[in-house]
């Protein structure tokens, strides 16, 4: 049985908000991801997505449970190891505006982490493997845009950029959070077959996280969907078996509201109806099953009390969810 490239084990984070008060961002998540492989996390704002994500990426500490690199806990590891994970595993940020350093040119933001880890000899060396770079993330011509900066390029543009920038240091997994959602609709599909072509051509492991289920429905349609639900994973599967039967409630009412392309199939589409619009305050989340007070498919006291544990099953799903549980069991 091959190691996971990463392995998060029953994974909770708690930010304290006040003195005595904190809040849950991530609840007992456990999820693997092996090389080469595409998953997606999706859900509503405030679900724990992106947290799960900086943690994965070194950024934030777990306050429970532990995230695996090639099998090594990244909290316990050495400082070589340590630093063989933080360069193998790189970030693409939400905002293409604020992280790229505006007093920079893009030669500048290329060239810092190809001289810091010494990826290539000399000045010139430096320039043609930015050029290379920004060649395999489609600016072309590369060299029209190294003595740029950032202002002079579009919002789709810097978001190219900031791939490249984390490809210089031959990473083996890539955490791109919202890496679309900040750009213009007509080139997010673009930058999403960029992203495809990159992870086939250097054998990258992929996190997109995302809060729609129509752009992770295309990216991760070869790997897997993970679906949030205020800090914990409701459902796991395979994305096309996720779109095709949806089996957690809360995913069949997000995959009832992605609009069709065809409008007759949307008139005709089943709209599913939530118990309640309002989502819970993570200072006060519901007892049991966290879902249970806007679930369509609400059970009663077992709903309310019992929190369903994420069970996995033989078609490579899981879901959280008492129903869906005993109703799969019973086949």
């Amino acid at each position: 049985m091959t190691t996971p490239l990463i392995e998060l084990k029953n994974v909770t984070r708690r930010f304290q908000v006040k003195r005595n008060v904190s809040i849950t961002a991530v609840s007992d998540v456990s999820l693997k991801i092996d090389a080469g492989e595409i998953v997606c996390l999706v859900g509503e704002s405030g679900c724990g997505k992106t947290t799960t994500g900086k943690m994965i990426a070194g950024l934030l500490k777990p306050s429970e449970g532990e995230i695996l690199f090639n099998g090594q806990d990244i909290t316990q590891i050495k400082k070589q190891d340590w630093e063989t994970y933080r360069l193998g595993v790189q970030m693409v940020h939400q905002d293409p505006y604020a992280s790229l350093n505006p007093t920079h040119t893009i030669y500048d933001i290329m060239s810092a982490p190809l001289k810091a880890h010494r990826k290539t000899g000399g000045e010139s060396a430096t320039r043609a493997a930015a050029i290379e770079l920004l060649e395999s993330v489609d600016l072309t011509p590369a060299a029209d845009f190294l003595d740029k900066f950032p202002h002079q390029l579009s919002g789709g543009q810097r978001q190219r950029v900031s791939i490249a920038r984390a490809l210089t240091i031959h990473p083996k997994f890539i955490i791109a959070d919202e890496a679309v959602s900040m750009v213009d609709v007509s080139i997010r599909i673009s930058l999403l077959n960029t992203l495809l072509k990159l992870k086939d051509k250097n054998g990258l492991a992929v996190l997109f996280i995302t809060h729609d289920l129509a752009l992770a429905k295309y990216f991760a349609w070869e790997g897997r969907v993970g679906v949030m639900y205020l800090g914990k994973l409701v459902e796991v599967s395979p994305a096309r078996q996720l779109v095709e039967a949806p089996q957690h409630p809360y995913t069949k009412v997000l995959l009832s509201a992605v609009p069709e392309a065809d409008p007759e199939r949307t008139r005709q589409k089943q709209r599913i109806e939530l118990r309640s619009m309002d989502i819970p305050s993570l200072l006060r989340l519901p007892s049991g099953c966290a879902f249970h007070p806007r679930c369509p498919y609400f059970d009663g006291e077992r709903c309310e009390k019992e929190i369903p544990e994420l069970t996995p099953f033989a078609d490579g799903s899981a879901v959280a969810c008492h129903t869906v549980t005993e109703m799969r069991n019973a086949e």
